[in-house]
């Protein structure tokens, strides 16, 4: 407890090796909060940075913490193709407004192996019209991966972009079975 009785806000991290490059997690006491991509030294010290200001804690290297350890589990059984979604608890501090509503919807909406276009992802959480505010929506995305914005494409059969490199989505539709494996 901090000196006002409140409980100290605690954020744990873990750097995992998986098929697109290390991935740092993130976890606070409400769940998994943020998945960064090509989790170098340097990045990852950028994201704790951000963690440290936007949650008022400096994030804690703690791989053996019961969430991360599931996290890490479910990661890797997805990576092996044993598992097709996930079942962990989600923090969602780092979003809201509209792009929450949008990665909820994608989180519940559109399961592995399949694809949503950004408009129709749009429509489907009432703004027709909004796929460009999808598009931000996707690129602020505080979970890839877990909150599974790879699978939002553009409707002319485009893959549309992606935080993690366009080869990193590429793998990861491959992967769930929605594009072809790639050649190199």
């Amino acid at each position: 407890m901090d000196s006002h009785g409140q409980d100290e806000q605690r954020v744990e991290w873990a750097v995992v090796g998986t098929d697109v490059g290390p991935l740092m997690l993130a976890a606070s006491r409400d769940g998994l909060v943020n998945v960064v991509f090509h989790a170098t030294d340097t990045v990852r010290d950028r994201a704790l940075e951000r963690l440290a200001a936007r949650l008022g804690a400096a994030p804690v290297e703690d791989p053996g913490s019961p969430l991360l350890t599931e996290a890490i589990r479910q990661l890797r059984a997805y990576f092996a193709g044993e598992r097709h979604d996930f079942d962990l608890p989600l923090d969602w501090s780092l979003i809201s407004g509209f792009n929450r509503q949008v990665l909820r919807e994608l989180a519940t909406g559109v399961p592995y192996g399949t694809v949503v276009g950004y408009g129709d992802l749009a429509g489907r959480v009432g703004q027709p019209g909004g796929a460009q505010a999808v598009g931000a929506a996707m690129g602020a995305n505080p979970l890839p991966v877990v909150v599974p914005c790879h699978r939002v494409v553009e409707s002319d059969g485009g893959i549309g972009g992606f935080g993690g490199g366009l080869e990193t989505k590429r793998k990861l539709l491959a992967l769930e079975g929605v594009l072809p494996e790639p050649l190199f």
